[in-house]
C-alpha cells in the first residue's frame, strides 16, 4: 500500500485508457451528468505546448451552483453546452502526469501546483472550471492559455509536504485574505475622467481642490455640471496650466454615455447620488461634499460595490480632495476593535472568523450570526477555543432567537473594548457574508464611528440597498466591497499555508469520491455543512461523508483527525492510502 501511494504521489502510477468527469450540458441540476452519474471519456495526450494533469482534490463552491442554475446565461460561460458541457471545478489540486514537446525544460511529471482560476488571454476570460475544464474530472489538459496567458503563467508551485485538500482551498482562503487587502485611491484617478456636479446646497464660493489636481497627479478630464460660475473660472485656469481637457456638460449624457472614475457632488442630494452613480467606472468613487445629513436613504447598488469596487466617501469640505485623503479607506479588521460576521455559519464565513481569531492584533469581540441554528453551534463548537486562546470574547448569534440575539448585540456594542481598541458604540467591522440587501440596510445602522462595511457575499450588479449616505460623511463609516482574488493573493495564501500561519484543512467539512460530486454540489446549494466539501476524483466510491461520521466507516482515518473533527495532512495521507483506486 505504502509503495502504490508513493508511485501515485510522483505521478508514476500508470496512466488509464479513460477518465471520468461531470459534464454541464445546461442549466439546471438535471442537467449535470448522464442519468445521474459522471461519464467516462478518452483519456487526451497532450500536444506539443501543453500539459495532462491528474486532479488530486477538488473543493466545491457556491459558485459552482450558480453555474449549474444560469447555464450558458452565466457571464463566464459563451459557448454551446449542449455540444461542449462545462466541466466545473476552481478550487484544484494538480500533478502533472504528461509533458508535451517544448516544455520540457519548464514542467516535469510529478510537479504539483495549485492555479489562479481567472485565466485572461487578450482580456478575454477563459475560467478554470468554467470555460477551461474544471476539476470535477480525473484528468485535463492545460494550454497556453493557462501557461502563458496576460499575467504569464497561472500554475502556482506546490510543496510536496503540502496537502491537496490544503492547496485545492488555496483559492477560496486567497479571496478572505484579499478581502483584508483591498487599496483604495487616496486621489483623483491619474489621467481619469473626473466629474464635479452643483446641488441646490452648493456654495457660490470656498472650494479648493488640493493634491490630485497639480503637475504631479491630475485627471485627463474635467466634466462640470450646474456649479458656480467662480468656482467655474478657478477650474478652467488651473486645468489650463496642466493640459487637463475641461467641459460644461449636461447631467443626462454623462450617465447615459461616460464611464467616470471620480463624482464630486457638492451637496448632499439623495435623488442626484442615485442618478449620478451609475455612470462610476470599476474602482470609481463618488464624494459628497456637505455637513449636513441626507433627507432619506439612498438606495446604493451593492453589486457594484462587491464586483466594480465602487467607494462613497463625503466630508464638510471645502476642499473634495481631502475627503480622499483625511479618511483613507481600512480594509483590515480594526485592532482591539469589535466585529460582526452576518451569515457566518457558511464555509466562507467559517474562514473569515477562523483568520480573525487567528490575528496576533485581532478584535476583542466577534458576533457571529447565521440562521441556521445547527450551522451557528457547528463554527461555535470549531471556533470557542481558539477564542478563548487569544482572549477575544466570541458571540454565536440566531437571528430567529430575537430576545438572545438582541441582547448579545446590545452586549457586544456596548462592551469596554481593550485599550487603543474599538468605539464608543457600535461595530467598527461588519463583514456581510450572506447575499441579502436587507441584511446591508439593517447592519449599516450598527456601524460604530469610521466603522467599515465590507460587503463579500457577491448580490447581483443593480441590486440596491437603502442606506443613510450621510454617515460617510458625519460619521466617516465606509461601505466597500470585494470579489475574487488574484494570482499574487494566491501565491501569499499558499506561502502562508505553508509555513503554517493559516490551517486550510480546518474549513474542511466533509469528503466524497467523484461519485459524491452531485449530491455534494446539492448540499453546497442547500447549506448543509459549515465548511468545505472535498472530492477526490482518484478514489474507489465514497459516499458524502461528514468528517464527523468518519469514525464508524474508517476509524483509522478519523483517529488522525484534529480533535476529532478537523481534516490534516496526516489523515489525507491515511485516506489515499487505503481509497486511490490505482
Amino acid at each position: 500500500m505504502e509503495d502504490r501511494y508513493r508511485a501515485w504521489v510522483l505521478g508514476q502510477s500508470p496512466l488509464p485508457a479513460t477518465c471520468r468527469r461531470w459534464p454541464l450540458y445546461g442549466a439546471g441540476f438535471e442537467n449535470l451528468g448522464r442519468d445521474e452519474q459522471s461519464i467516462n471519456v478518452p483519456l487526451p495526450e497532450p500536444d506539443s505546448g501543453e500539459l495532462l494533469v491528474r486532479h488530486d482534490a477538488c473543493g466545491l463552491c457556491f459558485s459552482d451552483t450558480k453555474v449549474i442554475g444560469a447555464g450558458e446565461d452565466h457571464p463566464r460561460i459563451y459557448r454551446d453546452m449542449r455540444s461542449d458541457p462545462v466541466i466545473l471545478g476552481h478550487e484544484v489540486s494538480l500533478t502533472v502526469m504528461a509533458v508535451g514537446e517544448g516544455l520540457e525544460d519548464r514542467y516535469q511529471i510529478g510537479d504539483r501546483f495549485t492555479l489562479q482560476a481567472d485565466i485572461f488571454v487578450d482580456g478575454v476570460g477563459y475560467a478554470y472550471g468554467y470555460e477551461i475544464d474544471g476539476g470535477l474530472s480525473e484528468y485535463a489538459l492545460l494550454d497556453s492559455r493557462v501557461l502563458d496567458g496576460d499575467d504569464g503563467c497561472y500554475l502556482i508551485p506546490v510543496q510536496s509536504s503540502t496537502g491537496y485538500a490544503e492547496a485545492a482551498l488555496t483559492e477560496p482562503w486567497a479571496c478572505v485574505v484579499a478581502t483584508y487587502g483591498l487599496r483604495y485611491r487616496t486621489t483623483l484617478r491619474n489621467g481619469g475622467t473626473t466629474w464635479i456636479h452643483g446641488t441646490d446646497r452648493t456654495m457660490e464660493s470656498g472650494y479648493e481642490i488640493s493634491h490630485g489636481l497639480d503637475h504631479a497627479s491630475a485627471p485627463a478630464r474635467i466634466l462640470l455640471t450646474d456649479l458656480p460660475a467662480a468656482f467655474t473660472d478657478t477650474l478652467r485656469e488651473r486645468a489650463s496650466v496642466l493640459g487637463i481637457e475641461v467641459t460644461t456638460t449636461d447631467e443626462q449624457p454623462v450617465v447615459a454615455h461616460e464611464s467616470v472614475d471620480d463624482i464630486i457632488l457638492l451637496g448632499a442630494d439623495a435623488d442626484l447620488v442615485e442618478r449620478l452613480s451609475p455612470a462610476l467606472a470599476h474602482g470609481g468613487i463618488m464624494a459628497v461634499i456637505d455637513s449636513e445629513p441626507l433627507l432619506r436613504p439612498v438606495a446604493l447598488d451593492i453589486g457594484r460595490i462587491h464586483y466594480n469596487r465602487w467607494l462613497f466617501i463625503g466630508g464638510p469640505g471645502p476642499d473634495p480632495a481631502a475627503v480622499h485623503a483625511d479618511r483613507p479607506v481600512r480594509s483590515e479588521l480594526k485592532a482591539g476593535g469589535r466585529a460582526l460576521f452576518i451569515g457566518a455559519g457558511g464555509p466562507m464565513g467559517r474562514m473569515h472568523v477562523q483568520r480573525a481569531l487567528s490575528l496576533a492584533q485581532g478584535p476583542s469581540v466577534i458576533v457571529a450570526t447565521d440562521v441556521n441554528a445547527s450551522r451557528l453551534a457547528d463554527l461555535k463548537r470549531l471556533l470557542t477555543g481558539d477564542a478563548a486562546a487569544h482572549e477575544v470574547t466570541l458571540l454565536c448569534l440566531d437571528p430567529n432567537d430575537r430576545a438572545t440575539y438582541e441582547a448579545g448585540l446590545e452586549q457586544a456594542m456596548n462592551r469596554s473594548p481593550v485599550s487603543g481598541g474599538g468605539s464608543e458604540s457600535g461595530f467598527d467591522d461588519i463583514i456581510v457574508l450572506a447575499p441579502v440587501p436587507r441584511l446591508v440596510e439593517e447592519a449599516a445602522f450598527l456601524l460604530a464611528p469610521d466603522g467599515v462595511m465590507n460587503i463579500f457575499a457577491g448580490v447581483p450588479r443593480g441590486t440596491t440597498a437603502a442606506v443613510d449616505l450621510s454617515d460617510a460623511w458625519l460619521r466617516g463609516t465606509r461601505i466597500i466591497g470585494h470579489s475574487a482574488s488574484t494570482i499574487e493573493d494566491m501565491r501569499l495564501t499558499l506561502e502562508r499555508t505553508e509555513t503554517g500561519v493559516l490551517d486550510p484543512g480546518r474549513s474542511v467539512a466533509a469528503i466524497g469520491s467523484l461519485e459524491a460530486a452531485k449530491e455534494g454540489l446539492t448540499a453546497v446549494r442547500d447549506g448543509r455543512f459549515t465548511g468545505k466539501i472535498i472530492i477526490y476524483p482518484h478514489i474507489h466510491p465514497f459516499p458524502l461523508t461528514p468528517l464527523s461520521e468518519l469514525a464508524g466507516l474508517m476509524p483509522e482515518v478519523s483517529a488522525l483527525l484534529r480533535d476529532g473533527r478537523e481534516w490534516t495532512v496526516a489523515a489525507e495521507r491515511e485516506f489515499l492510502k487505503r481509497m486511490l483506486r490505482v
